[in-house]
């Protein structure tokens, strides 16, 4: 793609999952749950705000609590206050919320396996459907886009969000989604010119290393 340097302006964003929390730790659904973190998981974003050098312009989060926490303390060195954007919330999972994957796979076995392979056609019982998701992330990074011209700006959200951000800045389909890894605490770096975009940096978890959290 060709873009005209003299008027591009630049959003560099940094994409950040929250922090570790007992339902990560457990590898169970948590959705629209409000959790909290662990010890590691506030270790993990003390570390994420030592690796984000200075300037951040802003700090975007999630409202749900494992997210909103995460950012305070990313925010706090940089002195910025958390702008809480809804449409970086984690998917909504209905049922499935609360449940380890085995449990979810037992309870609906054929909805799991095409959740697994084809999660763009799977809505869980009442959930949110993949595609409203992306459409809503979406229209999110194109606000902040919009917003950040020549700035650098720190998002804070879930996995799944993550990896539709990712797969949006690489031009693949929400199908994709397990292509693209998304642990607690791990980092994206995304720089976005118009008509363009780079990934510079997928899920990198060396910033971790000292609490004990990149395995």
């Amino acid at each position: 793609m060709r873009y005209n340097a003299s008027v591009v302006s630049v959003l560099r964003l940094f994409v950040l999952r929250h922090g570790e929390t007992e339902s990560s730790r457990t590898r169970r659904f948590t959705g629209a749950r409000d959790v909290g973190l662990t010890t590691l998981g506030q270790r993990q974003a003390e570390a994420a705000a030592t690796a984000l050098a200075p300037p951040l312009h802003a700090i975007y989060a999630s409202p749900l609590e494992r997210a909103r926490t995460s950012a305070e303390i990313v925010a706090k060195p940089h002195q910025l206050a958390v702008r809480l954007e809804p449409r970086f919330a984690e998917m909504g999972f209905g049922t499935w919320e609360g449940l380890t994957r085995d449990e979810a796979a037992l309870m609906a076995p054929a909805l799991y396996d095409a959740w697994r392979s084809a999660p763009r056609s799977v809505t869980p019982p009442g959930g949110e459907p993949l595609t409203t998701v992306a459409a809503r992330v979406a229209e999110g990074i194109a606000d902040l886009q919009a917003r950040h011209a020549d700035e650098t700006v720190a998002l804070v959200t879930h996995a799944i969000v993550v990896r539709l951000i990712v797969l949006g800045a690489l031009g693949l389909d929400p199908d994709r989604l397990w292509s693209v890894d998304a642990s607690p605490g791990g980092l994206t770096e995304i720089e976005y010119r118009p008509g363009w975009v780079t990934v510079h940096r997928m899920n990198t978890l060396s910033h971790l290393e000292a609490v004990g959290g990149s395995a």
